[in-house]
C-alpha cells in the first residue's frame, strides 16, 4: 500500500499560508521499480540516449571562431624593416593547432592571433627574442622549433647520447667476442 507524501504546512495565521494538498508518488512501490521496461521504452531510452551521444559529440564541430581575424594577421607592417624582422620570427614559431606549420604559414585563427600580436609588439618597438620569451612563457617551450636547454628539458637532448654509447659499447662488446674467439 502506498501512503501518500505530505509536506509539512506552518500553522494558519490568518489565511498566510495556502493548505497544500497531500502528494502521491507515481511509481515508488518496489514492483515497479523492478519490473524491466517494455520494448517501446527501450526502444525510446536507446535513441534519447544516442541522441544525447550525438549532441555532445557534436558540440565541438559547432565550436566556430566568430570573431574576425586580427587586424594584423592578414595585413603587414607599413615599414619594410619591421616586416622583416616579425616575418622573420614568425618562421620560426609553431602554430599551436597545426603543430608542423610556422604561423607565417597557417591559416587557423590561433596562428592569425599569434601573427597579430608578433606583429603588434614589433611594431611597438620590442624585440624579436623578448617577444618569443613571452610567447614561451604563454604558451610552453613547444611554440618555438628550437627549444632551450633547460633543467626539465635537458633529458630530452641527452637521451640520443646516452642511446649512441650503450649501442657503441654493446657494439664493441659483440665484435671483441668474434673476433678473439677464432683466427
Amino acid at each position: 500500500m502506498i501512503t501518500p507524501l505530505t509536506f509539512p504546512v506552518a500553522p494558519a495565521q490568518a489565511g498566510a499560508y495556502p493548505t497544500v494538498a497531500p502528494v502521491r508518488p507515481r511509481c515508488i512501490d518496489k514492483e515497479s521499480l523492478s519490473r524491466p521496461l517494455p520494448a517501446q521504452g527501450r526502444r525510446t531510452l536507446v535513441w534519447l540516449m544516442v541522441a544525447m551521444m550525438g549532441l555532445f559529440a557534436a558540440t565541438p564541430a559547432t565550436a566556430q571562431d566568430l570573431l574576425p581575424p586580427a587586424p594584423y594577421a592578414y595585413k603587414q607592417l607599413d615599414d619594410p624593416a619591421q616586416e622583416a624582422k616579425a616575418l622573420a620570427l614568425m618562421e620560426t614559431l609553431r602554430c599551436l593547432k597545426c603543430q608542423s606549420q610556422s604561423i607565417a604559414d597557417s591559416d587557423a585563427p590561433m596562428a592569425g592571433d599569434m601573427r597579430h600580436q608578433v606583429r603588434e609588439r614589433i611594431a611597438a618597438g620590442e624585440q624579436p627574442e623578448a617577444i618569443r620569451q613571452w610567447l614561451v612563457e604563454r604558451y610552453g617551450d613547444y611554440v618555438t622549433y628550437t627549444p632551450q636547454v633547460r633543467a626539465l628539458t635537458a633529458p630530452l637532448f641527452a637521451a640520443p647520447l646516452v642511446f649512441l654509447l650503450v649501442a657503441a659499447l654493446l657494439l664493441r662488446r659483440r665484435f671483441r667476442k668474434t673476433r678473439g674467439g677464432k683466427p
